[in-house]
């Protein structure tokens, strides 16, 4: 995306799922727009707030320009399809059917840009008995099974949990970013632009692997889980041994060459079987430790291990300080830090941009490069059709 011409996004998105992936789109080098109503998209008022700024919002719309344009309107939707027709990519995450009514639907906006790539996030896709149902990240976690899946690998018959962490957004957000990759390249060979349509359901579904298998080919519950804590003196140590490797290295650390030869422990199906007196053998040597022992032991003999860490102990991690994993974003209300794409390119920056643009910025900017002259921009704000305050505001 470092061609001299700028990838130009469209970016209709609100929340979390489209301006998760927007974002991604800008931190890779292309130019987003973000298109937002005279209110602003809702996540502007999402805490942490600081003087009126909100770092919520500012981690997922850092380096993107922000118009406002009142799609109600005749003048406002003439300046959308107008900026429509220099896109690249559009991206929006409305409940179907939202589009449609503004006028700016998949063939509308592909008769104002043939080769636009035109990608539609929602819940439940586009099309079928369940599209039009409203759906938040929560709501799919609960509809695609993941939610009960996760309740039945703790093996305690108990209410599903509340949902704080939005996965269902990322997720999908991730899976339309690298669908528009793929239709770009397409679009390279072909000349064609195309609509994309993602559905969260099916995006949290994709989590569910081993469960989708075991739906249609049923098997025997399972033994004790064998993914999970193990208590040490002063916390807890997530503990994962996945194969005979990793099952010997574990008989080392906690000085037990034993185990290998235990008819317990010593081949997987037996080993699988006996877990639970596995681990109760394994807490008896690290309950008498602390987490950082235990922890310097697994990592000497190559076991997958990690302490129980809360977010703020892991972004103060030292590998991601080696990794820059998190760039520092500026917006009205100060400096905050935002992960950058979890990915590094040898040849192409990939890194959130060091700004949040304020509610309306680049309006005027926008609309005079799309050939709007002044007057033009200063009755579109005096009818309340867009709302500048960038540079030109005074002036517009």
């Amino acid at each position: 995306m470092n061609n001299s011409k700028r990838l130009r996004v469209v970016d209709f998105t609100t929340t979390i799922a489209g301006p998760h992936c927007t974002r991604l789109l800008a931190d890779l080098g292309a130019e987003v727009i973000k298109i937002e109503s005279p209110e602003g998209d809702m996540m502007r008022g999402r805490p942490p707030m600081r003087e009126g700024a909100s770092t919520s919002f500012g981690q997922l719309n850092a380096g993107k320009e922000s118009v406002v344009v009142d799609l109600k309107r005749p003048a406002g939707l003439a300046a959308a399809k107008r900026l429509i027709a220099t896109a690249d990519v559009l991206v929006e995450n409305f409940r179907p059917g939202v589009m449609q009514r503004f006028g700016l639907d998949y063939p509308v906006c592909r008769a104002l840009k043939p080769d636009l790539i035109y990608c539609a996030i929602s819940g439940y896709g586009q099309t079928g008995p369940s599209a039009g149902l409203p759906a938040y990240a929560p709501v799919i976690h609960a509809a695609s099974g993941y939610d009960l899946a996760h309740v039945a690998h703790q093996q305690v018959d108990r209410r599903p949990d509340y949902c704080g962490i939005y996965i269902a957004d990322v997720l999908s957000g991730t899976y339309a970013f690298g669908a528009i990759m793929a239709a770009l390249y397409q679009r390279q060979q072909t000349g064609e632009g195309q609509l994309i349509d993602v559905s969260m359901l099916e995006s949290m579904l994709s989590l569910c692997l081993g469960e989708m298998q075991v739906a249609q080919f049923p098997m025997p519950p399972p033994g004790r889980p064998v993914f999970g804590p193990i208590t040490t003196r002063d916390g807890f140590i997530n503990l994962s041994v996945a194969s005979e490797r990793t099952f010997r290295n574990l008989a080392a650390a906690c000085g037990r060459p034993d185990w290998i030869d235990d008819r317990r422990f010593a081949a997987y199906a037996d080993r699988r079987a006996n877990w639970g007196a596995l681990i109760d053998e394994v807490e008896i040597w690290s309950t008498q430790r602390t987490r950082a022992e235990v922890q310097a032991a697994f990592d000497q003999h190559g076991v997958p291990a990690s302490p129980y860490r809360t977010v703020k102990e892991a972004m103060a991690d030292p590998q991601l300080a080696h990794r820059q994993a998190f760039a520092e974003v500026h917006d009205s209300g100060g400096r905050f830090l935002a992960l950058n794409p979890p990915f590094r390119l040898s040849e192409t920056p990939a890194a959130a941009q060091p700004f949040v643009a304020a509610l309306g910025e680049h309006s005027a900017a926008v609309l005079a490069e799309l050939g709007y002259d002044e007057g033009e921009i200063a009755a579109l704000v005096a009818d309340g059709i867009i709302l500048c305050t960038g540079p030109a505001a005074a002036d517009a």
